[in-house]
């Protein structure tokens, strides 16, 4: 299954993540090279939310992945959660849907 994690973002993330931003990545790319993490990244103008995509059979290594992130830790994200991603199409989609 998929899973996205969502940050709401601080008012001054880009101001203040630079302290922090080898940490988070370091973290991100470890979760890649475990095939946890697929894609990850901040949504643009504006810079208020970011969106990581997991892959895993429930929503704990997504839930992980923010309970250790830099950016979580230190109040660079004001709110996360996790939703379930049913995707359907795609060559890496969870419940592949042909058409009838």
């Amino acid at each position: 299954m998929h899973y996205l994690l969502f940050y709401q973002l601080a008012d001054d993330y880009l101001q203040r993540r630079a302290e922090f931003r080898s940490r988070h990545l370091a973290l991100a790319w470890e979760s890649c090279d475990r095939g946890e993490l697929e894609l990850g990244g901040a949504l643009a103008d504006p810079v208020d939310t970011a969106i990581l995509l997991f892959r895993g059979d429930s929503p704990a290594v997504a839930e992980s992945f923010a309970r250790n992130d830099p950016y979580v830790l230190h109040g660079l994200v004001k709110r996360w959660y996790v939703r379930e991603w049913t995707t359907v199409t795609g060559e890496h989609c969870s419940v592949p849907a042909w058409p009838l």
